[in-house]
Formats: C-alpha cells, structure tokens, sequence
C-alpha cells in the first residue's frame, strides 16, 4: 500500500513551487514521481498535430515523491502518512498530525 495516491491533494515541500498544494494526477511508481495538477509547469514546443495546434503548450511535470506531502484532512497542512487495521480488517492511512483517517 502507497503513501500517496492519485486523487490526494498533496503538499510541495521543496523546490520552486515549495508551499503549493495541488491534485494528484497521475503517479509514476518505478521512477518515485508524482504529476501534480497546477504543480511544476514547464513550456513545452508542440508540433501540430490532426486533433492539436501548434505552439508552445504548458503542462505539469513529474516531481519526486521525496518533495510531496499528504496535506491533512483537517487542516490542510504537510503531514506525514501512518497506517492504521480497523476491527473489520481493513487497512487504512491515517495522518500522524491529526490522527484522521484519509480518503481514499
């Protein structure tokens, strides 16, 4: 079971956007990255395509889970992802700040 999921709101800790916090798009398991919905844009050259015009586009790019942090259900805040079995023997992440249980 992962720390971070797609579909969390996460917490950038480090880097040009540290203190932004954004959507989990897509995760990159082999490579430990994590693409961030408004995190981490770059311009990129598109070529034209039959469905896409030309131009320069921006988009997200991935960014190391090391520089990602689950932000709190409670508060919104970095915190770090514990786990927790309940009666019926399901195992659930929970956040070490607020001790709450996280969607998903």
């Amino acid at each position: 079971m992962q720390k971070i999921r797609k579909g969390d709101t996460v917490v950038v800790l480090a880097g040009k956007d540290k203190g932004r916090s954004g959507e989990v798009i897509k995760m990159m398991p082999k490579d430990d990255r994590a693409l961030v919905r408004g995190v981490n844009m770059v311009k990129r050259h598109q070529r034209q395509t039959a469905s896409q015009e030309a131009g320069i586009i921006t988009k997200e790019a991935p960014i190391h889970l090391s520089n990602l942090a689950v932000s709190d259900p409670k508060d919104g805040k970095a915190t770090r992802v514990g786990f927790k079995t309940l009666d019926d023997g399901t195992k659930v992440r929970v956040a070490k700040r607020s001790g709450e249980q996280i969607n998903g």
